[in-house]
């Protein structure tokens, strides 16, 4: 009974962490060198590619994450993600593995309230290790501060 509650996750990592989201998300994966690559619209919205004909915007997690934005080594990898939003890819410095969780493998994270972070499901571990499962669709919904964005008023 306990099998059949497991879900796959993909892992990956993330300026020095492992991350997991869930697999059912997951499109595709590639090299990034393998995109197509139109423009650069900034630090975070790296660039759009096309995949299997579809345009899609690229997000570089590692500077959505604070991380230096270096060049990209053969490790670095676009995962293309199907969203409730679209499809969507995001730059990662790796993707490790997929790995099968049950609930009981999941504790919350602690001290984090929905408001701070709602996109973090909680840790998993596998074999010993760590991963900071993340709910893709909320992270990719999260909107950064533009230039041309106004700040929110108090009441």
């Amino acid at each position: 009974m306990a099998d059949t509650l497991r879900a796959p996750y993909l892992s990956f990592r993330l300026g020095g962490l492992e991350y997991g989201l869930h697999y059912g998300s997951v499109q595709e994966l590639r090299p990034l060198k393998e995109l197509d690559r139109f423009s650069s619209q900034g630090e975070v919205l790296q660039s759009v590619a096309v995949s299997r004909g579809v345009i899609i915007p690229i997000v570089d997690m590692r500077a959505a994450f604070g991380g230096a934005q270096e060049a990209p080594d053969p490790s670095t990898d676009v995962i293309i993600l199907q969203l409730s939003t679209g499809v969507m890819g995001m730059v990662v410095d790796g993707v490790t593995d997929i790995v099968s969780l049950a609930p009981a493998d999941i504790t919350p994270v602690a001290g984090l309230g929905a408001v701070e972070a709602g996109y973090l499901l909680g840790v998993g571990v596998v074999d010993g290790r760590r991963l900071i499962l993340v709910d893709i669709d909320s992270l990719m919904a999260i909107r950064l501060p533009g230039p041309h964005s106004s700040p929110m008023q108090a009441a």
